[in-house]
């Protein structure tokens, strides 16, 4: 008799985490040591993935420089500028470990709010921080503007696609192996609107998603340009309902 299968590993015993950083020399080495000095303590077996986005200035240097050496640390460099979508493909595609977290170079969300994303994970799983629920802690707001169109982005996601989710494009996102085998391959989308598709095809592939709430604080270096970006956007989540239309 065949014994049943044990238990699937814990985030805690091997985590890949992907950074896509563009231009981000001044706040990237801070940034992979707090999550290198964080994953020490707290995680079995870990490496971080940074991917170099083309940027034009010391982003890859500083990056390796912050690794000191260590084989924990990768350092991809794209083909140019080619979005946040791809980056995050490209790095998740490349990653060794049962769980990949998916978290931005300003660490909006502090690595430590994956204590909240664990519990709920599995291989077969994606688990999804949220500053849009009751129990969401947003220490530091985005400016008045910015918070009007991520919402009315998120309206026009949750009536075309997404319905029920109050926040996809929150930085900081768990996957199991098998969503990664089975999702990534096939996204499209390269730049800010990749939430949104990696979302739709887990879903549209019976994989579990779930929205956690956490703490987040806004950075006001990000390179989001709310006009010439919301549009790109806009136009990604028409492209991505078509394609999923079936």
């Amino acid at each position: 008799m065949t014994p049943p299968p044990g238990p699937a590993p814990s985030p805690f015993d091997g985590l890949s985490v992907v950074i896509p950083a563009f231009n981000e020399e001044r706040r990237i080495g801070a940034t992979i040591r707090r999550i290198q000095e964080y994953a020490a303590s707290r995680i079995g077996d870990f490496e971080v993935i940074v991917v170099d986005d083309g940027s034009a200035d010391a982003t890859g240097r500083v990056a390796t420089e912050a690794g000191n050496g260590s084989s924990r640390l990768a350092v991809v460099r794209n083909p140019g500028n080619r979005g946040k979508g791809y980056s995050l493909r490209a790095g998740a595609m490349r990653a060794r470990f049962p769980y990949v977290l998916l978290t931005d170079a300003d660490e909006s969300t502090p690595i430590e709010e994956i204590e909240k994303l664990a519990p709920h994970a599995s291989l077969r799983s994606v688990v999804i921080a949220s500053r849009g629920m009751a129990e969401s802690r947003c220490e530091v707001r985005q400016p008045f503007y910015r918070e009007t169109m991520g919402k009315v982005f998120n309206r026009i996601v949750q009536t075309i696609l997404l319905p029920g989710f109050s926040d996809t494009q929150c930085g900081f996102k768990l996957f199991g192996a098998e969503v990664v085998a089975a999702v990534f391959p096939t996204l499209r989308t390269e730049r800010f609107a990749f939430d949104v598709e990696v979302i739709a095809r887990a879903l549209r592939l019976g994989f579990e998603v779930r929205e956690v709430p956490v703490r987040w604080l806004n950075d006001e270096g990000s390179s989001l340009n709310p006009i010439k970006d919301s549009a790109v956007m806009l136009r990604d989540v028409l492209r991505i309902w078509w394609l999923l239309r079936d």
